[in-house]
């Protein structure tokens, strides 16, 4: 497969029309060129970069994308270039889908409520990076979060009244704290994210919408195996690897 096509493919997957006006997705290193190996990961980090020449991967497919900010030089041991010069030096490129794997069909949030047996999923109103799905049957508040942390492997923090029944979930992956007033909005019972800032929790906790706050990484890992039993249906003359090199930056347990 050529550059072009994996672009191609991708565009179909997650349209670039999807992602967010601040994002930086598509190919953020390479050139034309024929891909065999896939390594796919959420970020690239250095041990990404360096397990990816290790497999003799062609191109490294993350989630999050390098160069939010202006580059102006890009050096071995600045952290925020480390990554891209190594790869650059092995001549493996990056292909990065942010956002618009976020609303995508399929995508992240599609993947976390997947993985919390949520039914009858559907865009959140206003906002289609979440989502609101229903649980099979009622939960305390406290047997939900158990719920979260057995199935993302995480260690939740969470506001509400644990005796509180819900069973109509809002969510949205990694950094969704500011949608907490969208699931309320919405007549959401509980509200599951990645990260929430102090001022969003206390809106929240104003609007009386009890939160989640099971980890960025930790709700977002879970789209990578779907990601990649998915490309590999697509396209099987390319081999798709998930990366072994990878973890949470925050020890949650």
């Amino acid at each position: 497969m050529r550059v072009s096509e994996f672009s191609a493919m991708m565009e179909r997957i997650a349209p670039r029309s999807l992602a967010l006006a601040y994002d930086n997705v598509g190919l953020l290193i390479g050139t034309e060129r024929d891909i065999q190996t896939v390594l796919v990961a959420l970020d690239c980090t250095v041990a990404v970069a360096e397990e990816a020449k290790r497999l003799g991967a062609d191109l490294v497919l993350t989630h999050h994308p390098l160069f939010f900010h202006g580059i102006k030089r890009i050096l071995p041991d600045d952290p925020e270039t480390a990554a891209a010069y190594r790869l650059i030096r092995n001549g493996i490129g990056l292909f990065s889908t942010h956002t618009n794997l976020d609303a995508c069909e399929g995508g992240v949030n599609d993947a976390l409520a997947e993985t919390l047996g949520l039914e009858k999923v559907i865009p959140m109103p206003e906002e289609m990076l979440g989502r609101i799905g229903y649980l099979p049957q009622k939960l305390k508040l406290s047997d939900f979060i158990t719920l979260c942390n057995d199935r993302l492997h995480t260690e939740s923090r969470w506001f509400g009244d644990p005796d509180r029944f819900v069973r109509k979930v809002g969510l949205c992956g990694g950094a969704g704290g500011d949608m907490a007033s969208d699931a309320f909005r919405a007549g959401c019972d509980v509200y599951l994210t990645g990260e929430m800032k102090h001022h969003e929790a206390i809106e929240a906790n104003y609007y009386g919408m009890p939160c989640v706050v099971a980890g960025h990484y930790e709700t977002e890992v879970v789209v990578l195996k779907k990601w990649i039993s998915r490309l590999q249906n697509e396209q099987n003359d390319v081999q798709y690897y998930e990366t072994m090199q990878e973890q949470s930056p925050l020890i949650t347990r």
